[in-house]
C-alpha cells in the first residue's frame, strides 16, 4: 500500500483557494486530536468557516513562513507551517508551528513528507510546543531529534487551557 500512496501524495504550498478545504481539515483534526483534552462542548464550538479565515490570513504570509498542504488524489488531508519564532525569548529562531494531518492517514509517512516540507534546509535548530498529551506526537518529534526541553506553559483553547511542553532540536 505505500509504494501505491506515494504516486497519489502531494507536498506543496498552500494556496489562497485551498482556504476553505484547509478549514474544514483543520477542524476535523481538532477533533481527532483533543477529544481527550478538550471538552466536547468546546470542540463544537469549533468553526470549518473561521479555521478558512484564518488560513486566508496564514497564506498570505511572507516568505519567512512555510505553510505546505499535503492532499491524496486532490483532497488536503493535512497541513504544517513553521516560521520565525513568536516568542521574544525563544530558545531558536526558528518555530516549527504546527502538523495536523487526518487520523485515516497516520502511519503513511504524510506526516514526515510535511514535517520536512516546512523546515528549511539551512535551519536545523528549532523548537516546537505541543500538548503535553499527545504520545503519537512526541514519539514524532523525537524521532526526528528533538527533545524536551523542561518548560511547560498553559495555553487557551477553545475557551479552555491546555497545557503544552516545549520540544527543541
Amino acid at each position: 500500500m505505500e509504494a501505491e500512496l506515494q504516486t497519489d501524495i502531494v507536498v506543496r504550498p498552500v494556496r489562497d483557494v485551498d482556504a476553505e478545504a484547509l478549514g474544514r481539515v483543520h477542524a476535523t483534526c481538532w477533533h481527532e486530536t483533543y477529544d481527550h483534552l478538550i471538552s466536547r462542548a468546546a470542540l463544537e464550538s469549533v468553526s470549518a468557516k473561521r479555521l478558512a479565515e484564518l488560513w486566508t490570513h496564514w497564506s498570505q504570509q511572507g516568505p519567512d513562513h512555510h505553510m505546505v498542504a499535503a492532499l491524496v488524489d486532490g483532497e488536503i488531508v493535512g497541513f504544517a507551517g513553521s516560521g520565525p519564532a513568536r516568542e521574544d525569548d525563544a530558545p531558536r529562531r526558528r518555530e516549527l508551528y504546527f502538523i495536523y494531518l487526518l487520523d485515516a492517514w497516520h502511519g503513511t509517512g504524510i506526516g514526515q513528507r510535511l514535517f520536512d516540507a516546512v523546515i528549511p534546509d539551512d535551519e536545523s535548530e528549532l523548537y516546537l510546543w505541543v500538548a503535553e498529551d499527545n504520545p503519537r506526537a512526541h514519539r514524532f518529534y523525537t524521532r526526528n531529534g528533538f527533545a524536551l526541553d523542561g518548560e511547560t506553559h498553559t495555553e487557551p483553547f477553545l475557551g479552555e487551557t491546555l497545557t503544552e511542553v516545549r520540544f527543541v532540536r
